[in-house]
Parts: C-alpha cells; sequence; structure tokens
C-alpha cells in the first residue's frame, strides 16, 4: 500500500471572480521508502502538492490518503496531530530559533509532542542524531555559529527527531553551495537507504532530479510525467 495517495485531488484558488486550479484532477502514488523530487516550473503547483502532503492545506475536492488514513475531512487538531507524529519538514532557509543551541532546537519536537519521554531518553536520542548528521561536537554551538551547511544539518536532524515516516524538503539546497549542497543530498539519501524514510523535495535543482528514485514533473497544476528509476547511494 502507497504511504500517499492522491486521488483525483484539485485545488482552487478564487481571487476575484477567477478561479485558478492550483491542482488540476491530480492521481499519484508514493511508496514507502521513495525519495522523490517534484519538479516543475514557478506556478506549476509544487508548493500547493507539497502542502497537501504536508497537511498544511486542504483539497478542493478529491482524497488524500496518508497509508491508509484519509486525511481530507480531518478536524484542525487531528491535523495538527498526525503532521507532528507523521511528518518532518526541512526548509530552505533552515528555520531554526537562533535563541536555542544546537541540542536545543532538535530537542524542541520532543518537548511540544503529546507522547512525553524522560530527558536522558531525549538527550540520548538527540544525541545519536547529531552523531548522525555529524555535529555531536556542535551541540551547545547557537546557529549563528555555524555554516549554512551545518545549520541545514541541524534542520535534518530536528526534521527526524519525531520518527517521521515521510519528510518534506523544501528546496534544501537552494541556500547553499553546490558542493555542500551535494554533502546534504547524499546524508539524506544515505538516511533514506539506512531508515527507509520517505524523502518528498519541491524542487528545481537538478542534483536532486538525478539522484531521486522517482521524479513528478509538474505543469500548470497537472502532472505531465513521472519517471521511476534505480538512484544509487552515495556516502
Amino acid at each position: 500500500m502507497p504511504i500517499v495517495t492522491l486521488k483525483d485531488v484539485t485545488k482552487t484558488y478564487s481571487p476575484g471572480n477567477v478561479a485558478i486550479h492550483a491542482l488540476n484532477c491530480v492521481n499519484l502514488a508514493i511508496e514507502k521508502g521513495d525519495f522523490v523530487a517534484i519538479a516543475g516550473p514557478s506556478g506549476s503547483g509544487k508548493t500547493t502538492m507539497m502542502n497537501m502532503i504536508g497537511l498544511i492545506d486542504k483539497p478542493t475536492s478529491g482524497t488524500l490518503t496518508l497509508r491508509d488514513r484519509v486525511v481530507s475531512g480531518l478536524k484542525r487538531n487531528e491535523l495538527t496531530r498526525l503532521r507532528h507524529d507523521f511528518l518532518g519538514f526541512i526548509f530552505q532557509s533552515f528555520n531554526l530559533l537562533p535563541v536555542l543551541t544546537v541540542f536545543e532546537n532538535v530537542e524542541l519536537p520532543l518537548l511540544i509532542g503529546k507522547v512525553k519521554s524522560s530527558r536522558q531518553e531525549r538527550k540520548k536520542w538527540v544525541v545519536s542524531l547529531l552523531e548522525d548528521v555529524g555535529l555531536a561536537d556542535r551541540a551547545n554551538h547557537k546557529p549563528a555559529e555555524l555554516s549554512g551547511g551545518q545549520q541545514q544539518r541541524v534542520a535534518i536532524a530536528r526534521a527526524l527527531v519525531t520518527k517521521p515516516e515521510i519528510v518534506l524538503a523544501d528546496e534544501p539546497t537552494a541556500n547553499l553551495d553546490s558542493k555542500t549542497g551535494t554533502t546534504i543530498l547524499d546524508l539524506m539519501k544515505k538516511i533514506n537507504h539506512e531508515q527507509n524514510t520517505t524523502f518528498i523535495f519541491s524542487t528545481h535543482d537538478s542534483v536532486i532530479r538525478k539522484m531521486a528514485d522517482h521524479v513528478i514533473y509538474l505543469k500548470d497544476g497537472t502532472i505531465v510525467s513521472e519517471e521511476k528509476q534505480q538512484a544509487g547511494i552515495e556516502t
């Protein structure tokens, strides 16, 4: 069973008297463990599709299913809980809190969730993630003391701290130089391979498209093509 299914999903905005179909009767299935790139020109519907999957926006019509749960009709508090438990987010601007240390930024989602763990359990898990992204020695630093690539690594650890099944990444390499961007992508591909975490990218980056095993091309709110390929992993 796919981990994400969109069936006849349409999203319509109506500024003034003009109806704009940001997504137009989209059908899509994403499997568990996929490394997915959503590509297309500006205005093609990439952001709208990511917002649908990220439970930030609702379809005007059609059905969105996460694993075996139809989420299109859920209430706001139910969506918030599902988003926290099921999804992780990585942003191009990192979105780290400048007043918190690296450790505290990664730990924060665990403190605001309903399921509480002991301080010792949280520390062990956060330290483990920081080791995975190569930043255990920066745990007590503030974001301003880190490079862009290091900040993105913190954002990856924070996205993974709730053990999400899906990580949504919006242009995660846009603010990085090409070498650092490739390093970050290699890290995410490694996590995808080792933990079977599903990664979904909204991107213009050709490097991400080459690394993806599932590429979805959008134009004018419609999927115009899909490519599935066996992508290798770089370590």
